[in-house]
């Protein structure tokens, strides 16, 4: 949240009521800048000083506009706050066994890591591979991989008629072990087959909300 003024670290856990009201009169002060004011405002200034409705609409917009930054400030402060481990982006190619080993045994303890043991050419690895880009976004907390069941040295536990086989580890504990996983979907599948057959057994994190868009939370001109 780059575009407000620097303030102090709000501890929205231990102020209290009055700890907020303050830190919220404090962000509002810190937030007027005279010389920014809108065209409309500073136009105010040279009207008729009996125009107290027009002047109180405009304060109005003004302090609702205030309110709703103050609001997305305390919700990302307090995202950060309950956000532990590291974040994700994409989904991560293993290259041998002991990368395979390496990313379950020293990830965040708090991360869920999926790995995807597939092989070219059999059905639905291609498919679910797509289906794990596309949860990669919407779950960043998640540590999605895949890795060759032949790059893996363990080509004679995962023969082809197990494959695709899905992992899923957390604090290096076995918490899913789903062999020839695509049995469990439609032939044809996508992301939300993939995402609600997770769920179903409890391995995915709730999915964080979107951020509403900057310029229609600061389209208060």
């Amino acid at each position: 949240i780059s575009n407000f003024p620097e303030h102090k670290q709000l501890s929205a856990f231990s102020v209290g009521p009055k700890g907020v009201i303050n830190d919220w009169r404090r962000f509002k002060l810190e937030s007027m800048d005279q010389e920014n004011l809108n065209p409309a405002k500073r136009e105010l200034g040279n009207l008729n000083p009996l125009n107290h409705v027009q002047e109180y609409e405009l304060l109005k917009e003004e302090d609702e506009g205030c309110l709703k930054s103050y609001r997305k400030r305390c919700m990302q402060e307090m995202h950060d706050k309950l956000s532990f481990g590291p974040r994700f982006e994409g989904v991560y190619d293993l290259d041998s066994g002991e990368a395979f080993l390496e990313v379950i045994e020293k990830e965040h303890h708090s991360t869920v890591v999926v790995v995807h043991i597939y092989k070219n050419g059999i059905k639905g690895c291609e498919a679910l591979n797509s289906c794990l880009d596309c949860l990669a976004s919407e779950y960043p907390t998640v540590k999605f991989c895949k890795i060759d069941a032949v790059a893996s040295g363990a080509a004679e536990r995962f023969s082809d008629e197990y494959l695709p086989t899905l992992l899923v580890y957390k604090a290096g504990e076995l918490l899913g072990n789903f062999l020839s996983c695509t049995q469990h979907l439609n032939e044809e599948f996508f992301a939300t087959d993939v995402e609600g057959f997770l769920n179903s057994y409890g391995l995915l994190p709730e999915k964080e909300q979107p951020q509403m868009e900057d310029d229609e939370e600061n389209n208060i001109e």
